[in-house]
């Protein structure tokens, strides 16, 4: 299946492409000539009755609450919301919605609002609904209200904008998450306590339930795998820090001590990252195992009796999206933790979509418009033959456009030998397309004078994904190009449906409209090849805008070993540089991304 692009109106819109590079300047192009401004976002819609499911504890003679009502189903029409203290978070709260003794709880602001109902719409689709969502503003609030998820107020007043890692409001976060914790625990219930940016995929619980004597089981960024089943990580291997993004607590007094020393670290210093306070504290007279629980350890001063999930299956983003460990070692994942990324938010939800994970409103899948889309054809020397070298890697990333993307090299944050020993990472590999793509500026509204119009675009599986209408999948024109001057291509079209359209190779702007202009109903476009498809712009001021888009959708691969400057930005233009070469930026002065 090829990558596609949304359009509006008349005109088709990029999707996703990838190909040869050769070709890339024809797919810029048609990018370019085909698109039009973006869909606006549309709040996701309400689920549907048949979509709740069923009332988790209440006793049937007791009244209907909003906090034992069957999650998903809305408030009464009309119905005024309640006063703000009764989101306030409390015992009987958590009674309402726990079951078993357990409470899952995420927590977050209105930007995270699309994440939040895909967490809890894949817990419930797993049978999962003795869940809270605490909120860290009142627009999340209400929004969540009305669609019938249990949420509380957190009292934290943040704002409603996405939170950049590593900024004071996401420094505000983690603090907030350590004060929810210490909320939570003497209510005497276990909780498995979430961030917003995973996704469940198999009830955790019974797992969980396997591991009654740990007091705290806790996640990781371990990218070795220290066991080949489903049992907890042999403790004494794990070299990945604990995760804090999930993590399973029980109401012990040695748990109950360790999130007050935690939450007295983090208000100490409010530059300090909860993560590494947690590490810190947990880490603090460690490596004793637990008698008759060899998978347990004692941790924080040895009181603590500690389990570390085995990332195989709560998968962090290296695990999951890079190795497949899961699918390599024949487990069934539980859970996938949008870690090891490089394109922020954005970033998160594009690898969740690739995935097919993310829970999208149906119009994401069905614009006004339709999709231009074309089918991959790689040389086998550029996957397979040779050395993985900077070299090899990079030949095989410039003849591609987009995704589905193969890399011959992993990405991280420092130097390394290609993979990272040990990993479980197969080259080449299908890698994100947050390994090439700036996939946060692709998405940014950049200024039309200076970068031309907003191109559109979708993940790869996008076609495959169940929430593809069905109609919409059959209304297909597929493209074949041909000589200009050849027998075949100066045969008219003709109406048969069944047969393509042959389109000459090297096709002006002006044919390229009169073409498709005739094509307008249809929902795909889908090219056999995208190499030679476009002559170029006939307006100079055109092309130089849509060159200065395409010149900042790349990003860089890091890093080379034993280097000061290890990294080496890609080049959308690269064929156009004679000599040009993989280097990483000889001096300061020189790191910079391409875009002159």
């Amino acid at each position: 299946m090829a990558a596609w692009c949304p359009a509006e109106s008349t005109k088709p819109v990029f999707v996703g492409i990838y190909g040869a590079v050769l070709g890339s300047f024809a797919v810029s192009a048609l990018f370019f000539l085909f698109s039009s401004f973006s869909l606006s976002a549309l709040p996701l819609p309400l689920p549907t009755a048949a979509t709740t499911t069923t009332n988790l504890s209440a006793a049937p003679a007791q009244p209907e609450t909003m906090y034992n009502r069957a999650i998903w189903k809305p408030p009464p029409r009309g119905a005024r919301m309640p006063p703000p203290p009764a989101f306030r978070l409390s015992r009987d709260m958590v009674r309402a919605r726990a079951r078993d003794g357990v409470i899952v709880v995420t927590f977050g602001n209105h930007a995270f609002l699309d994440f939040i109902l895909t967490w809890a719409r894949r817990l419930t689709d797993l049978g999962v609904d003795n869940l809270l969502v605490g909120a860290m503003d009142t627009k999340l609030l209400r929004e969540l209200y009305l669609r019938g998820v249990p949420a509380f107020d957190m009292g934290s007043r943040m704002a409603t904008e996405d939170a950049g890692w590593g900024s004071p409001t996401f420094h505000k976060m983690g603090r907030e998450k350590v004060l929810l914790i210490n909320a939570l625990l003497p209510f005497g219930y276990e909780l498995l306590m979430c961030d917003t940016d995973m996704v469940w995929l198999k009830n955790p619980l019974p797992y969980l339930a396997r591991y009654p004597d740990a007091d705290l089981l806790t996640s990781s960024d371990q990218v070795i795998p220290t066991v080949t089943d489903d049992s907890l990580e042999n403790w004494r291997e794990v070299t990945g820090a604990f995760n804090i993004g999930i993590f399973h607590w029980r109401p012990t007094e040695p748990a109950k001590r360790l999130a007050q020393d935690w939450k007295d670290l983090v208000l100490s210093d409010d530059k300090l990252w909860d993560q590494n306070a947690f590490n810190d504290l947990a880490h603090r007279v460690f490596g004793q195992s637990v008698e008759g629980e060899d998978d347990l350890v004692y941790s924080y001063d040895g009181k603590l009796k500690l389990g570390v999930l085995p990332a195989s299956i709560f998968c962090n983003g290296h695990t999951y999206f890079v190795q497949g460990m899961h699918q390599q070692l024949h487990l069934k994942p539980y859970a996938v933790h949008t870690t090891f990324q490089y394109a922020g938010t954005e970033g998160k939800r594009h690898r969740l979509r690739e995935a097919m994970l993310f829970v999208d409103q149906l119009s994401y899948y069905d614009s006004p418009g339709g999709f231009l889309s074309f089918k991959p054809n790689i040389p086998k020397s550029l996957l397979l033959d040779g050395a993985h070298t900077v070299e090899s890697h990079f030949a095989l990333v410039n003849y591609q456009v987009m995704p589905p993307l193969w890399c011959r090299l992993d990405r991280m944050w420092f130097g390394h030998p290609g993979v990272m020993e040990g990993t479980m990472t197969r080259q080449p590999f299908l890698c994100p397309m947050d390994h090439v793509f700036e996939v946060q500026v692709m998405l940014k509204d950049l200024p039309k004078e200076e970068f031309g119009p907003y191109i559109d675009f979708r993940e790869y599986s996008f076609f495959e994904n169940p929430s593809f209408p069905k109609q919409a999948k059959e209304s297909l024109l597929e493209v074949q190009l041909c000589d200009d001057h050849s027998s075949r291509c100066s045969a008219a079209n003709g109406t048969n449906k069944h047969r393509p359209l042959l389109l000459p190779r090297n096709s002006t702007e002006q044919k390229l409209l009169n073409v498709f202009s005739s094509y307008k109903n249809v929902k795909i476009i889908q090219f056999s090849s995208m190499v030679d498809v476009f002559r170029g712009f006939a307006d100079a001021a055109t092309q130089t805008k849509f060159r200065n888009r395409l010149k900042r959708y790349v990003g860089l691969w890091c890093c080379v070993q034993f280097r000061e400057i290890g990294h080496i930005y890609y080049d959308m233009y690269w064929d156009e540089k004679p000599g040009w070469k993989p280097q990483p930026p000889e001096t300061r002065e020189d790191d910079h991304p391409p875009l002159s």
